[in-house]
This record gives C-alpha cells, structure tokens and sequence, in this order.
C-alpha cells in the first residue's frame, strides 16, 4: 500500500472576487522509504502540496489518502494527530523555543503525544544522539550554532517516530558547508528507512534525492525518478 496516494487534487483559493488555483489535479504515490524533492518556481503550488501533505491544508477537491485513509473524512483532532505522531515538519526557521534546551524542544511532540516524562526523556535523548548532538541536550538555541539547531529541529521532528519527515528549505538559513551535513544527515535517515520530503528550489539540494517532482502552474509538469522505488 502507498504511503500517499494523491487523485485529482486541486486547491482553490478565493481572493476576493479572484480565484487562485494553486494546484490543478494532482495525481501522486509516494512509497515508503522513498526520498523525494518537489521542486518549482515560486508560485508553482509546491508549499500548497507541502500544506496538503503535511495535513496543515486540505484540498477543495480530489483524494488525498495518506497510510490507507482519506484525509478528507478526518476530524481536525485526528488530523492534530496526524501532524503530531505521523508527520515530522522540519522548517528553514528551525522554529525552537529561544528559552528551552535542546533536549526540552525535542521532548515537545511527545508532551503533546501524552507521552509520560520517563520515556520522554528516553526517547529525546535517543533523538538527540541519531543527528549527533547528544552533548549539546542541555545548550539552548542562543548557545548553538546553526547547523546545530536545525540538527535539534530533526531530532525533534524524528521523536514521534513518524512516517514521513517533510522539511521545506531545510538548508535554506544555513551556509553551503553545514548545508552538506544537513543533507548527509538526511541521507542516512533515509538509508535507515525514513521516508524523507524536500521542498527545495536548490537544484543541488533536490539532486540528493532518489525522486525529483517538478511543479509548474499547479500541476506536475515531471516526475523523475533517480534510482528504484523502494520494494
């Protein structure tokens, strides 16, 4: 079974008397354990798909069934759930707690998961320890560099253990050097079975992935596939 499975998605926006159509039948399978940058020119609907995706939006028409389930048909306390447990979100912006340690923004999700403060803590420190910074736990973001809070920002979005990891610009504050390890990073999350999203309008930074979706217009204008779809 796919993991997303996207017919006939459109998103309409009403601006005033003004319709913007973001994306135009969209048609989509993503398997787990792929990787996969989604490219396009501003305005090419890709941060409308990443909405989608990520269950932050929902299309205006079509199906969108994510893990065997149509989005549509889900409360909005499922869809919480959803962004919480099933979808880790990694932002150019890090978006971290300025007053919280590194350890206290990753064990965030799992506060709101109901998770209790032993294996929180457990897990964040497991978290911590996969992107290399299990000796930064205590740093705050003002004591860390910024490879280093976009690393906290990916644990904090792997703690749920979640079926997808959806970043958009991850490098995108980051300088060419510590870009690399970021995108190394991925790498081996995506080796260790993770399936990984990029929203990028990086050429070099979509290149590391297996698929590159190209958008133009609202719809996707090509599909390439750089290496087997994961059996």
């Amino acid at each position: 079974m796919s993991l997303i499975e996207m017919r006939n998605v459109s998103k309409v926006y009403d601006m005033g008397e003004e319709k913007i159509h973001a994306l135009r039948d969209v048609a989509l399978s993503i398997e787990p354990n792929e990787y996969v940058a989604i490219m396009g020119p501003s305005g090419s609907g890709k941060s409308t798909l990443m909405n989608i995706v990520g269950c932050l939006d929902r299309p205006s028409s079509g199906s969108y069934v994510l893990r065997g389930k149509e989005v549509a048909d889900l409360p909005e306390d499922e869809l919480a759930r959803i962004r919480n447990q099933e979808i880790g979100f990694v932002f150019q912006t890090f978006n971290l707690l300025p007053r919280s340690a590194a350890l206290e923004n990753v064990e965030l999700p799992l506060v709101y998961a109901g998770i209790g403060p032993v294996e929180r803590r457990k897990r964040a420190v497991q978290a911590l320890e996969d992107v290399g910074l299990s000796d930064r736990a205590k740093h705050r973001p003002n004591e860390l560099s910024g490879g280093q809070r976009q690393r906290v920002a990916i644990a904090r979005a792997l703690v749920n253990r979640p079926s997808i990891l959806l970043a958009d610009e991850p490098t995108g504050n980051l300088d060419s050097k510590t870009g690399e390890e970021i995108l190394q990073l991925f790498d081996s999350l995506h080796n260790r079975g993770q399936t990984v999203i990029v929203v990028t309008h990086e050429e070099d930074v979509a290149r590391r992935a297996w698929r590159i979706l190209r958008l133009r217009d609202g719809r996707i204008e090509a599909d390439e596939r750089r290496a087997p779809v994961p059996a």
